[in-house]
């Protein structure tokens, strides 16, 4: 399995994982998410991820910076999307996305990784409520135990709670 930088040339095929791995209710939002992330101009950069098995693009994750208040020296991103082609799901291509995101974060030296998903899946990397709970997400969450961080490098944050802003595409309430 190869990890690649996603490109602008690879918007077809990251709207196709996505509007294929969610269910109806969700595909075309989270899909046109995935494919807006490619055009934020953020510094830090957002990172797109693709994942390719015998030269096909199976699988996509993205990670975006997010602004948190009153702490200029604390810098987070947040995972999503995350999607996996169905005929390539459960064969650690999801895993692999998330380890390949992690390390390259790690290596700017960011300290905390936010995601907002389901707990029994990013539990397995590290993500939990604790290291997530001073921080308030943009909008009411639909399902609050979904809120989970990991910490990459260790910080100090004695504004708390602390609310942090996503970039401009993750600005929809529908998302959360």
């Amino acid at each position: 399995m190869l990890i690649r930088v996603a490109t602008n040339s690879d918007r077809d095929n990251i709207l196709n994982i996505h509007l294929r791995a969610f269910p109806d209710s969700e595909k075309d939002i989270v899909s046109a998410l995935a494919v807006d992330l490619l055009d934020e101009n953020t510094t830090p950069q957002t990172i797109s991820l693709l994942a390719e098995i015998d030269n096909n693009v199976v699988g996509h994750i993205a990670f975006s910076p997010v602004k948190i208040d009153n702490n200029d020296n604390l810098q987070g991103y947040i995972l999503a999307p995350l999607a996996v082609l169905p005929d390539y799901q459960k064969r650690g291509v999801g895993s692999k996305l998330i380890e390949s995101g992690i390390d390259a974060l790690l290596k700017k030296g960011i300290n905390i990784l936010f995601v907002y998903g389901d707990p029994a899946y990013y539990g397995r990397f590290g993500f939990n409520t604790e290291s997530a709970e001073e921080f308030v997400p943009q909008y009411k969450l639909q399902y609050p135990f979904g809120w989970q961080a990991l910490i990459l490098n260790p910080f100090s944050n004695a504004n708390t709670p602390t609310s942090i802003e996503c970039v401009s595409c993750l600005n929809n309430p529908e998302l959360w």
